[in-house]
């Protein structure tokens, strides 16, 4: 966030200073931008969808008059509030815009944070509960006092905090238990496991409840919405806290930290070198303007080069040491005759050099030290020998050709993997031909079943048939038998005064016989074969040879057919 803040120029600019809607949204591009290179790829952000939320928010919290301009400290006070990170360093920096440079608060640019930050609670519409009053302040601070960093820490990071900032801890706890998973059962909705906060009964035995229940009021059994509950931000397992407990009995867990460390009262000045250090060279820059002063008298302007040229950068390093060094006696030489307060004036080209202390000459000692330091550092790299420096050369090649090769068969098995998938899918999916192809065959399938099925149930008619045929057989040589051995000349067919049974078919499913009798007579009662051995009545034993022959045949067709089909 800060560093948004810089590459835009915010830091700059005065907190009253007002900046254009255009300006902000370059702010917040330039912030998801920064925040896409830094996640991993598979948690990357819509970066438009994300500044257009954002910019939409900001202007309905901030702008609601529809002025298309917001001042530079709501901008950075609401940003700050509603960053990713930890409360103590946002708390640190809000400090830091609005103290002196003494450390202390500034009460005036605190009720302003609390005018700016209280607006994003009234934006969604906590404005009764959240919103800002004159009293504000004196609710936070009672006792107009000196406010360091330290008790302003420890007022805004209490618990309770001040009663118009509640909701600032909360959502930070929030965050922070986003993601937190508890493998226990809810006792109201029998959820197996929780997300986020749990709720723990201190009056009920083991009577948990997630915050979705726990936040709409929800109760069952002994339990009610008066009793004390308990909030888990974390889950332990038994075994954990049974050895807390062992170490809690016997003195052995620690004393409990403070909420935060303790800070200096007195802020570090930092060094300012804004008249000694020159602006360090760009990145796309090949070449920068260094002037130097030396015994009061500007000395013509030198171009270093910045290029990949060692030894010439280093002598650039050492010129512009030495030139620091003349500088530094020069005004050392002018502060004995003159007083503590001296001007070196130069021509409308160079620069003013104001000398308010000697603390000043001490930072440029510092200056000079860390120069020599840089110096050394490159020296020693330099002294390395040749061999070593194409040694390494070597092996990052190396290396370099084997990521290569590495990501180059990596390449390959995810499209060999991709083409097998493929190849997979095609396999369980039938295609359109096929799916044409299907109801023919199928169709052709059910009347090839239906056309056996008739084929055996006429089989199975005709062996019934054949059967009764043999049964009525075997009574008309009975008959014959008792005519013959009775009166001779009787006609067979009106023997024993009653009619000839009639064959009847019957169309129920039988055996499918798996051969047929060589013999016409067997299967048939020996008197019906005694007959049709005898002499006698030869034309009628013709005729049922000739039948049963008939019935033999018809049934050897039907059987081959059968096998064939």
């Amino acid at each position: 966030m800060i560093e948004a803040f810089r590459d835009n120029g915010l830091n700059t600019l005065d907190h009253s200073t007002e900046i254009s809607v255009s300006r902000l949204e370059t702010v917040i591009s330039s912030l998801y931008y920064q925040l896409n290179k830094r996640l991993p790829s598979t948690h990357q952000i819509s970066v438009e969808q994300s500044i257009s939320l954002l910019l939409n928010f900001m202007i309905a919290a901030y702008d609601s008059e529809g002025r298309g301009k917001l001042t530079v400290f709501s901008v950075k006070a609401m940003l700050a509030t509603m960053c990713g990170g930890k409360m103590l360093d946002k708390l640190r920096y809000v400090f830091s815009q609005m103290s002196d440079s003494n450390g202390l608060m500034i009460f005036s640019k605190f009720d302003q944070f609390l005018k700016e930050v209280l607006k994003l609670p009234t934006a969604v519409f906590e404005g009764p509960s959240f919103g800002y009053t004159e009293h504000s302040v004196r609710t936070c601070f009672p006792q107009q006092k000196k406010i360091m960093l330290n008790m302003f820490l420890d007022t805004m990071m209490a618990d309770p905090p001040p009663q118009c900032l509640v909701w600032l801890p909360l959502m930070h706890r929030l965050a922070h238990v986003e993601n937190v998973f508890h493998p226990v059962e809810c006792s109201y909705c029998r959820c197996e496991s929780m997300m986020g906060f749990r709720y723990r009964c201190q009056q009920c035995h083991n009577y948990q409840l997630c915050q979705n229940c726990f936040w709409r009021g929800h109760a069952s059994g002994p339990h009610s919405n008066q009793h004390q509950m308990k909030e888990h931000s974390s889950w332990k397992s038994p075994a954990k806290k049974l050895s807390h407990a062992i170490s809690k009995s016997l003195g052995c867990v620690p004393t409990r930290e403070p909420p935060h460390p303790v800070f200096p009262e007195q802020p570090e000045k930092p060094l300012d070198l804004a008249n000694i250090v020159p602006p360090r060279p760009l990145a796309n820059m090949n070449d920068t303007m260094v002037s130097h002063m030396s015994s009061g008298v500007p000395t013509p302007t030198k171009r270093l080069q910045y290029s990949q040229d060692i030894p010439s950068h280093l002598a650039d390093e050492h010129a512009l040491i030495a030139s620091y060094v003349a500088r530094l006696q020069h005004c050392a030489r002018f502060l004995e005759h003159q007083e503590p307060r001296t001007k070196v004036e130069a021509d409308h080209n160079s620069h003013l050099c104001v000398l308010d202390s000697p603390s000043r000459l001490d930072e440029e000692h510092r200056l000079i030290a860390r120069y020599a330091a840089r110096l050394a550092a490159e020296a020693g790299n330099m002294t390395r020998p040749p061999a070593d420096l194409s040694f390494n050369f070597d092996a990052n090649k190396q290396q370099r050709q084997l990521i290569a090769e590495l990501e180059n068969k990596n390449r390959e098995i995810l499209q060999e993997i991709q083409r097998l998938r493929l190849e997979h899918e095609q396999a369980s999916q039938p295609t359109p031909e096929k799916a044409q192809q299907n109801p023919t065959l199928l169709a052709e399938l059910r009347l090839l079943r239906q056309r056996k099925d008739e084929l055996e149930q006429r089989m199975s008619a005709l062996q019934e048939s054949r059967r009764e045929l043999m049964v009525q057989l075997e009574g008309l040589m009975k008959l014959l038998k008792a005519q013959a051995t009775g009166s001779p000349h009787t006609s067979p067919t009106h023997g024993g005064g009653r009619p000839m049974p009639m064959p009847v078919r019957s169309t129920s499913a039988g055996s499918t016989p798996t051969h047929c009798p060589q013999d016409p007579l067997s299967g048939v009662g020996g008197d019906m074969q005694e007959a049709f051995a005898q002499g006698t009545r030869r034309n009628l034993r013709n005729d049922l040879l000739v039948a049963a022959d008939s019935i033999t045949n018809t049934m050897s067709s039907l059987v081959k057919e059968l096998h064939s089909g």
